[in-house]
């Protein structure tokens, strides 16, 4: 097995260079999520394609109902393990826009850090992915594997596309011995690690509606119903503040409980309560009577409010009563959780507890299935031991909150190793304000692709 260090030597070379594609790839606003910026989607796809081709991939935009998928490959290993890798080349909203400290999509080096809009989530690290393979190509001209790439544009508003291909699909031109995802934090600095669950998602958002006009709440006050205090109402019965227990009725019957091993295996790892306070900025921490921190934030279904809207929210006052108020609430669900039936068991209960006076509707926006991995085999190993040259540190067992809704599909349709190995860090601020990515983990994600090719393709598929 080559010890990849003539890549290693290219890679640290050409540096700057990847840097600066980085740069390129990020100034693009591909926001999913909002219609205006379409045509900047378009375009972060088509740069995509451009930056395929570069590296030595054929590589096409498929078009699909909703955004296309980035389709890459590279197949001159016959006999060679194929490696599939995925990403996501749209990003969140940048709001609020007045939080962030530089323009949210003009990459701002601070030192190690580069701040912009989809530096960790998801641009840089799947970046990564195509530089460590790039950099393979231009120093031997061929791989140890076969690689294919699938990179979607619509992980941040539901990723229905890419689940109707992969389905579609079923397995054929996607067919590989492993999947390789980094969309998500290593464990710590320094320690990377191997996350083999990961929770599911239910959205939902209330519209509550009273008055067909906003009224004056001295002359209407107290006779008419206020839809904002009745949204209020709805959503203060959702979760017990006092015990951090969720209120809706069925939302814990198919809750999967935590292994022995793995509540063992949690609380092996360092966590520092007080710098993880002081990293957020809150005094105290709170949740799920029963839990630690790192099991309701892995392993425990989770009950948010993202957003509240109506009424007046100008300078100064308005003595106003709206007509109407609204609000958007996540819930993270965990292995054996089916978004479909919480989402019902929400708008159920949402309904049977709206206050008289008012109109509530309730909407499903999207959802997606909790995931437990099987992390074991030889291809598993490789890829820990290429992390393991690159970092220094054998890679954890860990769980992840959060959601990438196409792993589930990829798992019931490849039925391949997914190996979610990612570079970012718990502090890298992805969905909010001042979005950053670790310049030095992007280029040990490079090297890390570069030595996993070489590890896995000394395993026989």
């Amino acid at each position: 097995m080559p010890n990849s260090q003539d890549v290693l030597d290219r890679i640290e070379s050409e540096k700057e260079q990847d840097l600066e594609d980085l740069k390129d790839y990020l100034r693009i606003p591909s926001i999913s999520t909002d219609p205006e910026y379409r045509d900047h989607v378009l375009r972060c796809a088509d740069f995509l394609v451009d930056q395929m081709r570069g590296a030595g991939l054929t590589a096409e935009r498929i078009e699909t109902e909703g955004y296309p998928l980035v389709y890459g490959e590279w197949l001159g290993a016959p006999g060679a393990p194929t490696v599939l890798f995925y990403g996501h080349y749209d990003v969140q909203p940048v709001d609020p826009i007045e939080l962030w400290r530089h323009d949210p999509f003009e990459p701002t080096e601070e030192g190690d850090n580069l701040v912009c809009r989809g530096a960790t989530d998801d641009k840089g690290q799947s970046f990564a992915h195509l530089k460590g393979v790039a950099a393979v190509l231009r120093e031997r001209g061929k791989l140890p594997v076969n690689v294919k790439f699938i990179v979607e544009g619509e992980e941040e508003s539901g990723g229905e596309a890419i689940d109707a291909f992969v389905r579609q699909d079923a397995g054929k031109r996607l067919a590989c011995d492993c999947l390789i995802i980094s969309d998500s934090s290593m464990y710590g600095p320094g320690q990377p690690s191997l996350i083999y669950g990961l929770k599911g998602l239910a959205y939902m958002e209330l519209k509550v509606t009273g008055p067909n006009r906003d009224l004056h709440s001295g002359t209407f006050g107290g006779a008419v119903a206020n839809p904002l205090n009745a949204l209020s109402h709805i959503l203060s019965q959702l979760q017990d503040r006092e015990t951090g227990k969720i209120l809706i009725p069925g939302f814990f019957d198919d809750v999967r409980p935590l292994e022995a091993w793995e509540r063992e295996e949690f609380g092996k790892l360092p966590f520092d309560e007080a710098a993880y306070k002081e990293a957020i900025g809150v005094g105290e921490l709170w949740g799920e009577e029963g839990y630690s921190p790192m099991e309701r934030a892995w392993a425990r279904p989770t009950c948010d409010i993202n957003g509240i809207f109506g009424g007046y929210q100008g300078k100064g006052a308005k003595t106003v009563l709206p007509s109407w108020a609204g609000a958007k609430v996540s819930m993270r669900l965990v292995p054996d959780q089916d978004p479909a039936k919480i989402a019902k068991a929400f708008r159920d209960f949402v309904l049977s507890i709206a206050p008289p006076g008012v109109t509530v509707e309730v909407t499903e926006h999207h959802g997606a299935q909790p995931v437990l991995i099987d992390i074991q085999g030889p291809l598993v190993e490789a890829a820990m031991q290429a992390m393991e040259d690159v970092w220094g540190k054998y890679p954890v067992r860990v769980r992840e909150g959060g959601s990438i809704p196409i792993v589930s599909t990829f798992s019931t349709v490849l039925g391949v190793p997914i190996l979610l190995l990612g570079f970012g860090l718990s502090d890298d601020a992805l969905h909010s304000p001042n979005e950053k990515f670790n310049i030095s983990h992007y280029y040990n994600g490079i090297r890390s692709v570069a030595r996993m090719l070489d590890r896995l393709g000394n395993v026989k598929p």
